[in-house]
């Protein structure tokens, strides 16, 4: 079973620039969008039937803001949107897919773009860690895919010392993340590769994706039952449908 996470940086766009045709090559089982920045009825879904795949959007209130989606070539058991918890789904930022094997999940962390943000996401992410530790007591099979809008590691930035004070970089940031990997969780990518600069993110200015000046701010969570069950977790840089790329991990049962 191969999963991807991508962030496309708005799905529509990504579609323009031949997301479709990509998608179709890559083939995976699932897909966890992220920032889709639509409402489904505002994207020519019958492309991805075409492709294959069933799909599912749980989008944010404010139009072109936000969003993810699940699309998956099996149906699922069952389809969760959102969290309940009010303030995070109203930003559209998770929705769940069961099957019988695995439950698959797409986030969408928020970013800390002012010093209100950070604190929004400060708050998001102790309630997330709070509901994911309930989840995982019914559904300890758990993958979880999406954009965290944190780097874990110095290795997981390309200038870890003039970003120290940058928000996706702050300490309370990276403590959280390393508390939720001890929670119950394996970073797949890491779990393969210790190697340096291996990212996810680009920012648009200073050439910076030609000069591999990145982020690796995207993660396939995978709880820790599911440890003998991984069988690989690559990043894929050649996609370039947005600002982010896709990550894959495969595995077997």
């Amino acid at each position: 079973m191969q999963i991807i996470s991508y962030n496309v940086n708005g799905i529509r766009a990504a579609m323009k620039k031949g997301f479709i045709e990509w998608l179709g090559l890559a083939d995976p089982d699932v897909i966890c969008i992220q920032e889709t920045k639509a409402m489904m009825e505002q994207v020519e879904v019958s492309e991805i039937e075409a492709a294959g795949y069933h799909h599912y959007w749980f989008s944010a209130q404010k139009k072109g803001y936000s969003g993810v989606a699940i699309f998956s070539k099996q149906k699922p058991k069952h389809v969760e949107y959102g969290t309940g918890i009010e303030y995070m789904d109203f930003e559209g930022r998770n929705i769940r897919v069961d099957f019988e094997n695995v439950s698959v999940m797409s986030l969408y962390l928020p970013s800390g773009s002012n010093e209100a943000r950070v604190a929004h996401k400060l708050k998001f992410m102790d309630d997330f860690q709070t509901y994911v530790d309930e989840l995982k007591k019914e559904i300890p099979n758990l993958v979880i895919c999406g954009d965290y809008n944190i780097c874990h590691e110095a290795i997981d930035i390309h200038d870890p010392v003039r970003n120290k004070k940058v928000s996706g970089f702050l300490p309370v940031e990276r403590e959280w993340i390393g508390n939720f990997i001890s929670s119950g969780f394996i970073d797949s990518f890491r779990h393969f590769n210790k190697e340096p600069h291996h990212y996810t993110w680009w920012s648009y200015r200073a050439n910076s994706r030609a000069n591999n000046k990145g982020w690796r701010i995207d993660y396939n969570m995978v709880s820790q039952p599911l440890q003998e069950n991984l069988k690989r977790a690559v990043i894929l840089p050649g996609a370039m449908h947005s600002d982010h790329c896709p990550h894959l991990v495969e595995f077997e049962f």
